[in-house]
């Protein structure tokens, strides 16, 4: 079985963390789309939205999201905490792959980014107040684009990893079966609690 995915969710999620991870497993590229926008504009995402604002940002964002999502073969791809605001951006992801909603609360998050001085949304002001507000924001946005919500907050990463492995194994041998996708129907995994979290 080749893997095709793509990790959405909240900035802290451990969408990079869990991408290596899951592509490692799996024997398949690791794309991180925030650490190839980096490369192409030559600067920290940080620096480029206080230069350019975030509009032009999302526009190479847009642009980087289709050229990875032509690019053929099995691989594992980490997004952006915004990728999913732009409509066209929700239907490439969706015509992708196997999309997967990394879902974690924004107190989790905030425990996990509290101290990181590289996320542009979370910079100045209360970080609690914007990740609750970019939460509301998002959330919805994130369920409707997603094939599988994964409950992020208690399990290892090594957990997490064998529950989209066992997902998209069984979701590979559902052969004719439509995968669920959107708000209403994606389906909700979590694991058993542990200490070594995400």
């Amino acid at each position: 079985m080749q893997i095709r995915c793509a990790l959405v969710g909240m900035p802290g999620s451990g969408k990079s963390t869990i991408g290596r991870q899951l592509a490692h497993r799996a024997g398949v590229p690791f794309i991180d789309l925030d650490h190839r926008l980096e490369q192409t504009i030559g600067t920290t995402i940080r620096s480029f939205f206080e230069a350019e604002g975030e509009a032009r940002f999302r526009d190479l964002e847009s642009q980087a999201l289709a050229d990875v999502a032509g690019q053929a073969g099995g691989m594992v791809l980490s997004t952006g905490g915004g990728a999913v605001l732009r409509p066209e951006n929700r239907e490439t992801l969706r015509q992708f792959g196997n999309v997967l909603y990394l879902r974690a609360s924004p107190e989790e998050i905030y425990r996990r980014v509290k101290h990181d001085r590289t996320r542009p949304l979370l910079q100045g002001g209360n970080p609690m107040d914007k990740l609750r507000d970019l939460y509301a924001q998002r959330d919805g946005l994130y369920r409707e684009t997603a094939h599988y919500v994964i409950e992020t907050g208690r399990p290892t990463v090594h957990t997490l990893v064998n529950m989209i492995m066992m997902q998209l194994e069984m979701a590979a041998g559902a052969q004719g079966e439509q995968v669920p996708h959107g708000a209403s129907d994606a389906p909700t995994f979590s694991g058993a609690p542990h200490d070594d979290r995400v």
